[in-house]
């Protein structure tokens, strides 16, 4: 009886990554590699320079701070405030309506409507802020008397609605709804592109199976552009947080209060605008403090959406 043996053949080796060979390769991975050092050198310089010339703002005289408060932590809170629930006013009203347009553009209207109807939303995104500003100040915040007083007379219960109702309408309120408009066109170029980039089998074999087109919606386009409407959510948040002229030009400048019908609140950025040209050098120091304040905000937004995105991302491939 003979008995025949073979030879375990050795391990397959792995694949070794292909080198860039060829001279555009390399041109072409040098340029991304040096454009993406030049951001994260220009995001570096602005925080060095923030921190070095906004260091002296923050133990300042009492009277620097004055009439706010006598302290740079006193000083920047209000504004602090402003800033965060103008932000927060502007995603309550842009974001449904954002979302809700991208839906309407990429799958239920016809196209011939869809087409002029993108294109008006991303004319929003061209308009300076200025001309937003000017447009709060004359038109908007007349109109919003009466809404204003609406609110004050029927939920009054609430301490946002309580209060002295503001006669020119150029309230926190006001400025909320300006800057939705204003961070509406990017979250809802966003979105679209998104949710136009949901796979078409998906789509299709929801629908075979019985779903209702709203049901395939809900199980095949937002699960799959959860993370870019986070993604485009947090652009408009960016957005709202930094806009400086329009807040400064519908707002008259005050202190912190929750009653959002009534005058004052103000945000950093358009404190920084509004109090430039007036400045000394200590004030001009508190200024460049509070924006370093607002620059790390911003920071912290955007590291929290990222992290948002790849927690999404990672539960998407499980």
């Amino acid at each position: 009886m003979s008995t025949t043996t073979t030879k375990e053949r050795p391990p397959a080796k792995e694949a070794a990554p292909r080198k860039v060979t060829s001279l555009g390769d390399r041109i072409f991975a040098g340029l991304t590699l040096g454009a993406s050092l030049i951001i994260l050198l220009a995001l570096a310089s602005v925080f060095v320079f923030l921190f070095v010339k906004g260091a002296p703002g923050f133990t300042q005289a009492a009277e620097v701070y004055a009439p706010r408060s006598d302290n740079f932590v006193g000083y920047v809170a209000p504004l602090l405030g402003g800033t965060l629930i103008a932000s927060v006013i502007a995603l309550i009203v842009a974001v449904p309506l954002a979302w809700g347009i991208a839906l309407v553009i990429s799958h239920y209207a016809p196209r011939w409507i869809a087409v002029p109807v993108a294109y008006l939303i991303d004319l929003l995104a061209a308009v300076p802020s200025v001309v937003f500003g000017l447009w709060g100040v004359i038109v908007l915040a007349p109109q919003m008397v009466p809404v204003f007083t609406f609110l004050n007379d029927y939920f009054s219960w609430l301490p946002i609605f309580d209060g002295d109702v503001s006669r020119s309408g150029r309230t926190i309120l006001t400025a909320g709804v300006v800057l939705a408009i204003m961070i509406l066109p990017i979250i809802t170029a966003i979105t679209r592109e998104v949710f136009s980039r949901t796979p078409r089998l998906n789509q299709e074999a929801a629908l075979a199976l019985g779903a209702t087109r709203w049901e395939m919606m809900r199980l095949t386009v937002f699960p799959y552009g959860r993370s870019g409407m986070v993604s485009a959510t947090m652009l408009g948040l960016g957005r709202a947080l930094g806009e400086t002229m329009a807040v400064a030009m519908v707002l008259s400048l005050g202190g912190f209060n929750l009653d959002l019908l009534g005058p004052g609140n103000s945000s950093i950025a358009a404190n920084i605008a509004s109090k430039y040209k007036e400045r000394s050098d200590e004030l001009l120091s508190v200024l460049i403090a509070t924006g370093l304040v607002l620059f790390l905000l911003t920071f912290i937004v955007n590291f929290a959406a990222r992290w948002i995105v790849g927690r999404s991302e990672r539960k998407m491939a499980r």
